[in-house]
């Protein structure tokens, strides 16, 4: 990682204590020796002032241009005891960088600065002190703004990887949970069409039969009509446990008593209701389970009878006037056979919607618990459905 990335930007309370810090350390080491500054060389005194503040001026570039600013601070507080502050941060905050090819460099600069500056820039006060003390205590001070300056750049490192981390992981969080929507929606959508193309296409069959029969009874025309009503109600509720399911899904309250909740869906054992169902209507359906539905998982048994459902339906608009054959066996060993047949219609109707989707959708159901599915038209012109799911999902 980049110093630039893991570099925390400068608010102004922490320009404000970066620069109290400096202005004690500067103002420190220009008390010892003003007054001698001002009576013996009072032309260093005024030096010393104008190099400090532009060392105050410049060392505000520190992060723009780290190694010109210690270099230009470094080189000036030889000289210049108000420098010492903005030469210490300079350090400092290139250490943090921890970049070796700019921190020895530096260092040895800065302790040559130091030796220069007690050897030739020294009052004659500060020369009475031991020129090897002085010089452990100028490589230890170094060492440690150095040793400072890569701790600080470690931690801000650490900290920016973390936080790196926590986006990262919110991110894929968020992505998670869209896919997850994605897949909800998905699911109702095909619930919506498995509940209104089955209902819908046996409306249109019944409705049919009014448009073309004339040698209905009244009595027949009033049953037909009920029919239509019945199935048209029951493609209502049907609808509206999906509603209900999909406001459940996205977190939409229920707005009075009158948003009953969903009812329970359909499985393995409404099979029977939906085969009897459908010779109500007319067709011409031989079913045979040879499985124990009351062994298989519901989810499992909901994805059953949908696919019985599609297959129907798909029957219905298709060839309406053949014979179908259901076929149901299996066992926990082996998974759950579908197998759903009939004929070609020998020519399609004018007014035939075109396929839709449903196979598709069907597909992708199936699919989403670990089965297979499979349409074919045989040599006999006779359409196969075939359906295998898992006996556990």
């Amino acid at each position: 990682m980049r110093p630039e990335q893991y570099q925390p930007p400068l608010t102004w309370t922490g320009q404000a204590w970066r620069l109290a810090a400096m202005l004690s350390l500067s103002v420190t080491v220009f008390a010892t020796r003003a007054d001698y500054l001002w009576n013996e060389v009072r032309w260093w005194f005024f030096v010393d002032i104008a190099l400090g503040a532009l060392s105050y001026a410049v060392v505000w570039w520190r992060r723009r241009h780290p190694v010109a600013v210690t270099v230009f601070t470094n080189v000036v507080a030889m000289v210049s005891t108000l420098s010492l502050g903005p030469a210490v941060l300079a350090l400092v905050s290139t250490a943090t960088r921890r970049r070796w090819r700019e921190i020895i460099p530096l260092t040895i600069l800065c302790v040559a600065a130091n030796v220069i500056a007690v050897q030739f820039f020294a009052t004659p006060e500060e020369e009475d002190d031991p020129v090897l003390v002085q010089y452990l205590v100028l490589g230890a001070m170094t060492a440690a703004m150095v040793f400072w300056g890569m701790y600080i750049g470690s931690r801000r490192e650490l900290l920016a990887s973390w936080r790196a981390r926590a986006l990262a992981s919110e991110a894929e969080q968020q992505a998670k949970v869209q896919q997850a929507r994605s897949l909800e929606r998905a699911r109702i959508a095909r619930e919506m069409h498995d509940i209104l193309a089955h209902r819908i296409s046996a409306m249109s069959m019944s409705a049919g039969a009014l448009a073309y029969r004339t040698d209905l009874t009244g009595e027949q025309v009033r049953e037909t009509a009920r029919t239509i009503q019945e199935t048209s109600h029951l493609a209502l509720t049907e609808l509206r446990e999906v509603l209900g399911v999909l406001r459940e899904v996205l977190g939409v309250l229920r707005e009075g008593p009158g948003d009953a909740a969903p009812e329970e869906p359909q499985g393995a054992f409404d099979l029977v209701a939906l085969v009897d169902e459908a010779r109500t209507l007319g067709m011409r359906v031989d079913a045979r389970c040879e499985i124990d539905l009351a062994a298989l998982p519901p989810a499992i048994a909901r994805t059953l009878y949908r696919c019985v459902q599609e297959a129907l339906t798909n029957a219905r608009r298709h060839a309406p006037s053949a014979p179908v054959t259901v076929q149901i066996r299996g066992g926990p060993d082996h998974g759950v056979d579908l197998l759903v047949e009939n004929p070609l219609p020998l020519s399609a109707g004018s007014s035939s919607p075109a396929p839709g989707y449903g196979l598709v959708g069907l597909a992708e159901r199936v699919g989403f618990h670990g089965g297979r599915q499979s349409a074919t038209v045989g040599e006999d012109k006779r359409f196969l459905l075939h359906v295998w799911l898992p006996w556990q999902s």
